[in-house]
């Protein structure tokens, strides 16, 4: 099989998932109204903020660019230490600076899009884990009153893991020249996006 074919298959693979994990939604109409709204506003709030989005996406990204393992570590590493950061805003604990943190993670994040930078696994690891606390954090954070913390939570969580699919999926593409060279241009949007983010924060 061709590499194009196989690229089709891998991308329809991953739209099957996406469908998949978004079947369950139709159910969550029957339970309490608080339930629901928690999941529902988990599973949005990461794609309500372009700066959540951007840094997730990268992660799916650079991932595909360093290849395996860390293709599949750094999507699974990120979501864990976000709903780590996640538990420790719906407690009160503060984390100074979480707003400077995530718009960091997009700068940090698209620079080693861009660069094409090959860190060892376990050094790429905890650059991610380190940004996913402030990701998480943000969301444990602003938590509506009256919803459900732990779906609200498990909300976050999945939709995480749709945006690295996104960016695992993009990332399929750099077997190509012409493609690695969109998805090193797709790095430096991710980081002038962080910069922006970063003005606003820092002002």
């Amino acid at each position: 099989m061709n590499p194009a074919k196989r690229c089709g298959r891998k991308a329809i693979l991953a739209s099957l998932l996406v469908l998949v994990a978004l079947w369950p939604l139709a159910a969550w109409a029957h339970v309490e109204s608080g339930q629901a709204g928690g999941f529902l506003s988990g599973l949005s709030h990461p794609v309500s903020g372009l700066d959540h989005v951007v840094a997730m996406i990268a992660v799916g990204l650079w991932g595909a660019q360093l290849g395996m393992p860390a293709l599949w570590v750094l999507p699974v590493a990120f979501p864990m230490l976000m709903a780590f950061g996640g538990m420790l805003g719906l407690i009160g604990i503060p984390l100074p600076g979480v707003e400077i943190g995530i718009a960091l993670s997009a700068v940090v994040l698209g620079a080693l899009v861009l660069g094409r930078v090959r860190l060892p696994l376990a050094v790429a690891v905890i650059v991610v884990a380190c940004f996913a606390v402030f990701h998480g954090h943000a969301h444990g954070t602003e938590l509506q009153a009256g919803q459900n913390a732990m779906l609200y939570s498990l909300g976050f969580v999945i939709a995480t893991g749709l945006l690295h699919g996104v960016g695992i999926t993009s990332g399929l593409i750099q077997r190509w020249e012409p493609g690695a060279q969109i998805l090193r241009g797709a790095g430096a949007l991710v980081m002038a996006a962080g910069l922006y983010f970063l003005w606003g924060a820092a002002t």
